[in-house]
């Protein structure tokens, strides 16, 4: 972790030094975290590189457009990243709605249907994790927009890598149907979905530990599953 004086400005705030300060004393989980990752991520990416490889010849047969989404994201001390996903959806969805999906969501390709329903769009992040933008457990990335949106509590999310999933991740694997019959997606949002998802992100910061992780990631390949 960096010191305390190396934080960004806008998180050297008392609601940020208490999950800090927790943080700090759990350092020999923290490195094991990272050396989890590394070595996860890549025996992982050499394992799945056939699936992605039919994944990506299927998108690219099912509609025009890119292999891949890109899309700058937020993670450690306020950092941007891009993120990597298969693309999911039509080409320039963005321009054409909110930032964030919905239950059927015309925007959805049917290849898109298939590999968000298994989170199979999320393979490519296995490379963000290599790289040091993402862990595997950790609060999901947001887009600029929401992160400007975060309380100075919900900053305390960024001092950890954004993740692959993550408790809220699991608690609100059906999010799409909750956006569903929103007349505003983008405000019913920031206003009601985030500050619920980040009650279980911020506990998990305080509960944090190596093997919880690995419990957490258990817990989402069962979520999955079902």
């Amino acid at each position: 972790m960096k010191k305390w004086n190396e934080l960004p400005s806008e998180m050297q705030v008392a609601e940020v030094k208490e999950y800090y300060d927790i943080l700090e004393k759990r350092n020999a989980s923290l490195v094991l975290k990272r050396i989890f990752d590394i070595i996860a991520s890549g025996i992982m990416i050499v394992i799945l590189t056939p699936v992605m490889l039919i994944l990506a010849l299927f998108i690219k047969l099912d509609s025009k457009g890119p292999v891949m989404f890109r899309q700058r994201r937020v993670t450690t001390y306020n950092r941007v990243f891009r993120i990597y996903k298969f693309r999911s959806m039509v080409q320039n969805a963005e321009s054409r709605g909110t930032q964030v999906t919905t239950n059927n969501d015309p925007r959805v390709t049917r290849v898109g249907k298939v590999i968000r329903g298994c989170r199979l769009d999320e393979l490519p992040q296995l490379f963000n994790v290599f790289l040091g933008d993402m862990t595997f457990v950790g609060t999901r990335p947001e887009v600029e927009k929401y992160v400007a949106a975060y309380t100075n509590e919900m900053k305390a999310t960024l001092l950890l890598p954004a993740g692959i999933t993550s408790k809220a991740s699991i608690e609100y694997k059906d999010e799409e149907r909750l956006l569903e019959s929103a007349e505003n997606t983008d405000e019913v949002y920031i206003n009601e979905v985030l500050p619920e998802k980040m009650k279980y992100n911020l506990e998990a910061i305080k509960n944090f530990s190596f093997f919880g992780d690995i419990k957490t990631m258990l817990e989402t390949v069962l979520a999955v599953l079902k």
